[in-house]
């Protein structure tokens, strides 16, 4: 009797904590059921998914409790004679085939739907790059005009390398903000084609039910609709190198009518941009000037590979102090600037940078920590490299 009521109480025990754990998965540690309708269906489908697993625990684990408590050999000393059942395998190899077409149904169909990009109203390339996004908008009947930026980490680099001393436990988005969200309309499908210009990298929005891997030469299909407006924030999930932990994703979803504001918004950004670039490309800049400008944009974009000092992190990131690059002919800087270098971590600045502030970060390069060249290079050279190449 003793032994039957220790068996009992672990059944009991047993059955409490699988049902107590699909309750504590349905509510702290669970999936997020996010905000489209892609993102709430694959929700349900992995619940159900989840008590189709618990119901079946609980006939496996209830069938073989029984069996020790029933079966044991104080209660039937003689064993029986049987080997096999065959009505019995026919039973157990059924079942398993009805419950796996039953969640295949829905779970085929819910694949078939995520990767149906088709009749989509915006298009957005999005490419990875190391350690940053490039966002641009395709022209098509909502965007008139291409639309391009890149998107960066915005959480002060003090507070992730431990040099602030306050902050960051007061930031409830850390490492989760950038300087430029993905801005895309309510109610409105949009497609993106995904790639990369460097390595490997994974663009992932959970609440969107987003998840595509960032190929370098392959473009990648996704999309989403979302019907509430709001911020939503994910990352990169494909380790791509030292930053990986710091390309964050965040998509703002705007009512059309403020969504149209922001598309006029950066239109007239764009335009003042090109004349600043303009003005910029025709003055004749300073050292002094340049080197303080090229200071800032070296610390901002530079200095978290070629470090604060110029020193790197060689072999993967040479040093710029004493270097070939920076001590050599100016035209094979302006090109390893403007157009990075394949194959490695330096990244194409042409695109992300004006005319000015590479000319700027140029001349800081060739003049700071003793490399002392004495060049100055001015966002004319740039204009006129660019153009010859």
């Amino acid at each position: 009797m003793a032994i039957r009521r220790k068996l009992i109480a672990g059944i009991t025990s047993l059955l409490s904590l699988m049902l107590g754990g699909a309750v504590q998965a349905a509510s702290k540690l669970n999936m997020r059921p996010g905000v489209t309708e892609t993102s709430i269906e694959a929700f349900e489908l992995h619940m159900m998914v989840v008590w189709v697993m618990v119901a079946i625990s609980v006939v496996v684990f209830g069938v073989m409790i029984y069996s020790f408590i029933f079966h044991r050999r104080s209660k039937h000393p003689t064993p029986a004679t049987f080997s096999h059942s065959t009505k019995m395998e026919v039973i157990w190899t059924v079942i398993p085939v009805i419950i796996l077409v039953y969640l295949t149904i829905p779970a085929v169909s819910l694949l078939i739907k995520m990767e149906d990009a088709s009749n989509s109203e915006i298009s957005v390339q999005v490419t990875g790059s190391q350690w940053k996004w490039h966002y641009k908008y395709l022209e098509g009947d909502i965007i008139k005009n291409e639309i391009s930026f890149y998107s960066n980490l915005s959480t002060p680099r003090e507070q992730y390398e431990n040099y602030a001393t306050s902050g960051a436990a007061d930031n409830v988005n850390y490492l989760l903000e950038v300087d430029n969200h993905l801005v895309i309309p309510v109610d409105t499908k949009v497609r993106f084609l995904v790639t990369a210009d460097d390595v490997i990298h994974s663009w992932w929005v959970p609440e969107l039910a987003v998840k595509k891997d960032a190929i370098p030469g392959f473009i990648n299909e996704t999309w989403t609709s979302v019907p509430i407006p709001g911020i939503y924030r994910g990352q990169c999930t494909e380790l791509c190198g030292k930053d990986h932990g710091f390309m964050p994703v965040v998509v703002e979803v705007l009512t059309k009518p403020d969504f149209d504001k922001w598309l006029a918004g950066k239109a007239e950004e764009k335009r003042v941009a090109d004349k600043a670039a303009a003005d910029a490309a025709s003055q004749n800049w300073d050292m002094a000037k340049l080197m303080t400008l090229g200071e800032t944009i070296y610390a901002s974009k530079c200095a978290a590979c070629h470090q604060v000092n110029g020193e790197g992190l060689p072999p993967v990131f040479p040093a710029l102090k004493d270097s070939a690059i920076a001590k050599g002919p100016a035209d094979v800087h302006i090109n390893m600037v403007v157009n990075g270098k394949q194959g490695t971590g330096m990244a194409a600045y042409g695109a992300q940078l004006t005319d000015a502030e590479m000319a700027a970060v140029i001349t800081y390069e060739r003049n700071a920590w003793g490399n002392n060249t004495g060049d100055t290079v001015q966002p004319a050279d740039i204009q006129a490299f660019k153009a010859g190449n």
